[in-house]
């Protein structure tokens, strides 16, 4: 049996094989370092670690707080409040019956600007801290006014113009229900203010802000004045029920709001024009 000798580039070959598996195993050790290297430097230095990004859904009719180019007090406090936990928010811009509507069924982590009471607390996650509180204040037009000191004075079948979806209290329904209060909804403020223009309501339930924002853009101030007080709503950013992080984002909001408080910032981004 004649036995074969290995040719000089069969040799090499076989010489070639550690040298190689040397060198992938060389190779793998400093990656492995760098990574740990890295892991140390993200621990020691957490501003450096990836954020996370939120999606929101924000109406798109309520200046200052929001108004349909994404602007205004709210998004400003939200945005800086999880900027202290490292987090992005992602704004869509959307009517606030909608803006409900997606929250609820988990197409978007969050809704801007809901008042917490019983009917909104069965729908949503709340943290413990508000944005702002609002109040909200029945209008009328100048030569048309009210015939009544309070909102338990209105008379039976008044007509009011309110928002679709809004939360005007815990106490509006028994005031609808007592007063026989005939409502108009309406998608917008500036619906609102026109349908009392015109007449077509009595009076018109609007947030204090909300209200001197629309009639002096409108140019009616000295004509649509308020009447007397609603209520007081305590606003907040209310998350999906449908997502499982939702109390810590509750969390990390009311922390950063804390914070924005005690440094100062959230009084300057409040009374902020842009």
């Amino acid at each position: 049996m004649r036995v074969c000798s290995p040719t000089r580039n069969e040799f090499q070959r076989v010489m070639a094989l550690p040298l190689a598996l040397l060198s992938a195993a060389f190779l793998l050790l400093l990656s492995t370092a760098d990574n740990f290297s890295f892991a140390q430097e993200s621990q020691a230095n957490p501003t450096q670690a990836a954020s996370q990004s939120i999606t929101l859904a924000a109406e798109d009719s309520w200046p200052p707080f929001a108004n349909q180019f994404g602007q205004g007090i709210s998004h400003r406090l939200i945005a800086a409040a999880f900027k202290q936990s490292n987090i992005e928010v992602n704004s869509l811009v959307v009517p606030y019956s909608r803006a409900l509507m997606m929250a609820e069924k988990g197409a978007v982590d969050g809704v801007f600007n809901v008042t917490r009471e019983v009917s909104t607390e069965q729908r949503f996650v709340f943290g413990t801290t508000p944005l702002f509180i609002a109040t909200a204040s029945f209008y009328y037009k100048k030569e048309h006014a009210i015939k009544a000191d309070n909102k338990w004075d209105l008379p039976k079948g008044t007509i009011v113009g309110v928002i679709k979806s809004y939360e005007y209290g815990d106490e509006f329904p028994l005031l609808v229900k007592q007063r026989q209060l005939n409502l108009v909804q309406v998608a917008t403020q500036q619906q609102l203010i026109n349908l009392l223009l015109i007449g077509r309501i009595d009076t018109a339930l609007m947030f204090d802000l909300v209200a001197k924002e629309n009639v002096q853009k409108m140019g009616v101030s000295d004509v649509v004045i308020p009447a007397f007080s609603n209520h007081s709503s305590h606003i907040y950013l209310a998350f999906s029920k449908t997502n499982p992080k939702a109390v810590l984002l509750a969390q990390a909001l009311d922390k950063g709001l804390s914070q924005l408080k005690s440094d100062g910032q959230y009084q300057k981004l409040f009374a902020a024009e842009h």
